[in-house]
């Protein structure tokens, strides 16, 4: 296990996550259209800015995701795959946040969504 303090170790979780993703019966349709090497630098971005305050993201993740035609059970289940894959590889103060980000993240999404009131 390690710490999650840098950009590389970022890169680790999200492409340990994505391939997750990319296996699972629920998710994998909800992200086949994906170009996957424009989209995992947007998403160590995303993340690093998060964490680590680099600024490196910009944009809008709401927005890219609402005509996605999300329901509840697909934000259950990628907060299941991202929290079992931060736990599987990290440990310490960031790797916590990071999944509390996560949650608060989902539950902001669903409630945009009107998916929970």
């Amino acid at each position: 296990m390690q710490t999650l303090e840098t950009r590389k170790e970022i890169e680790l979780l999200v492409n340990r996550f994505y391939d997750k993703v990319k296996r699972d019966d629920l998710l994998e349709p909800i992200f086949a259209h994906v170009d996957w090497p424009k989209h995992l630098p947007i998403m160590y971005n995303f993340w690093a800015s998060m964490l680590l305050g680099d600024r490196s993201y910009s944009g809008n993740p709401f927005q890219k995701h609402a005509p996605l035609n999300l329901q509840t059970n697909h934000f259950d289940r990628w907060l299941v795959l991202f929290i079992e894959t931060v736990d599987e590889n990290f440990i310490g103060e960031k790797a916590e946040e990071v999944k509390s980000r996560a949650q608060n993240i989902a539950s902001v999404f669903q409630y945009r969504l009107n998916l929970i009131s």
